[in-house]
C-alpha cells in the first residue's frame, strides 16, 4: 500500500484482473447475463452469499457449477425437496464400530463444501430452511451439542423459484437476511437463444480451466479488504439504510413498508461496495459504488405492507424510491454551529 492507506495502483490492477478472469470465465458459460454475473463476482468477492431467483431453465445452477470450476473449491450440492431433513445438509452422528467398540462418529453433509449450491430452497419445509442459518452466518454447524467448523472459504449460492410456483415456502426475513444479494435471474432473448442453439449441442456448455488458486483467491479478498471507504460514503449508505424505515420521513415509504432494513444490509452495502470499486479498478469507494449495489443488497430484507402488495410495488422499487430520495451529497448540518 501507499502512504496514504490506499491500495497501490500496481495492486488495484492485480485485484482487479483477478476478479475480471473470474467474470470472463462465467461470461463464457452463462451468455445474456451481464449484470447477473458482475453481481455473482462482486459478492464472491465479498464473501457474501447470494439467492438467485428465476423460472427453471435459465441456468441458474450451471452458474453455481462453473464458479466453483473456476475457483477450483470444493463443491457441494443440496437438492432442496419438502422431505428433506436438516439433517441430510449438515450430516449427523453414524454409529460406527472400532476395535470392538461401538460409537458415534460424526459423518459430514453437503454443507462441508467451499461452494454450496442449494438448489431449489424454498421447495423445502422451514424447518429445513432454518438448518442454513447457523451455517450461513457463523460458518459452522452445531449437532448435539457439538459444533463443527466449515470449509474456508464458505460460499452458499441457492437458486430459488417465483413464490408464485406451486409447492414452495417463502424463505423467512431471517433467512433471506443471511444473503447478500438476491438477484433476478432474468429470460434471455432471441439472440442468446440463437447462440446456446448453435454453439451449445444439447446444451452443454464450453470446457473451462480455473482462473484462480487458492492463493490468488486469498489475495483477492486481501485486495477488497485494503479498498478504502471514504467517511461520506459510509454517512451515505447509513442514510440509504435508516431511510427504509418508516417515520423517517421518505415519502411512500410509510405506506409501502412495516419493517426497514437491519444493520446487516449496510455492511452488506458497505462490503458490497467495496468489491465493486476493486472491480471497476479503483482504490476507493464512490456513490456510484454504492448505488449500483444497493438495490441487491436491500430489496430481500425489506417487509412489506399490504398496501404495497395491493399496489402492485415490488422491494425493488422500494429500494428506487429510497435510492431516489436520498441524496449523496446531502449531509446534516452540525447541531452546534455556533
Amino acid at each position: 500500500m501507499g502512504d496514504t492507506g490506499l491500495l497501490a495502483p500496481e495492486e488495484v490492477e492485480a485485484g482487479q484482473k483477478r476478479l475480471q478472469a473470474v467474470r470472463d470465465g462465467l461470461g463464457r458459460v452463462i451468455l445474456g447475463q451481464d449484470e447477473l454475473l458482475d453481481f455473482v463476482c462482486v459478492a464472491l468477492a465479498a464473501r457474501g452469499h447470494v439467492l438467485l431467483e428465476g423460472l427453471p431453465g435459465l441456468g441458474k445452477t450451471e452458474l453455481v457449477r462453473a464458479l466453483g470450476r473456476l475457483l477450483g473449491l470444493t463443491f457441494g450440492r443440496v437438492q432442496f425437496t419438502p422431505d428433506l431433513l436438516p439433517s441430510d445438509i449438515t450430516g449427523g452422528p453414524i454409529l460406527q464400530e472400532e476395535e470392538g467398540r461401538r460409537q458415534f462418529v460424526f459423518q459430514q453433509g453437503p454443507l462441508f463444501a467451499n461452494l454450496v449450491l442449494a438448489d431449489e430452497i424454498n421447495r423445502a419445509s422451514p424447518k429445513t430452511q432454518s438448518a442454513l442459518l447457523e451455517a450461513m452466518q457463523e460458518r459452522h454447524v452445531t449437532v448435539f451439542g457439538e459444533s463443527h467448523p466449515l470449509p474456508d472459504p464458505f460460499f452458499v449460492l441457492a437458486t430459488q423459484n417465483p413464490i408464485e410456483l406451486e409447492g414452495t415456502y417463502p424463505l423467512p426475513e431471517a433467512q433471506l437476511d443471511r444473503f447478500l444479494f438476491k438477484v433476478e435471474v432474468p429470460s434471455v432473448g432471441q439472440d442468446v437463444l440463437q447462440a446456446i442453439l448453435t454453439t451449445r449441442r444439447r446444451g452443454q456448455p464450453p470446457a473451462i480451466e480455473p482462473a484462480l488458486d487458492r492463493e490468488a483467491l486469498d489475495a483477492l479478498f486481501t485486495a477488497v479488504d485494503a479498498i478504502f471507504l471514504p467517511e461520506p460514503v459510509a454517512e451515505y449508505i447509513a442514510r440509504l439504510v435508516a431511510a427504509t424505515h418508516p417515520g423517517t420521513g421518505v415519502e411512500k415509504i410509510a405506506s409501502y413498508v412495516r419493517y426497514g432494513a437491519s444493520p446487516r444490509a449496510a455492511i452488506a452495502i458497505g462490503e458490497a461496495a467495496r468489491a465493486a470499486a476493486l472491480l471497476a479498478g479503483r482504490p476507493n469507494v464512490d456513490f456510484g459504488d454504492v448505488e449500483r449495489v444497493a438495490p441487491a443488497a436491500l430489496g430481500h430484507r425489506l417487509v412489506l405492507d399490504h398496501t404495497a402488495r395491493l399496489e402492485g410495488v415490488t422491494p425493488a422499487d422500494v429500494a428506487g424510491i429510497v435510492l431516489g430520495a436520498v441524496d449523496p451529497l446531502a449531509r446534516p448540518l452540525p447541531k452546534d454551529v455556533s
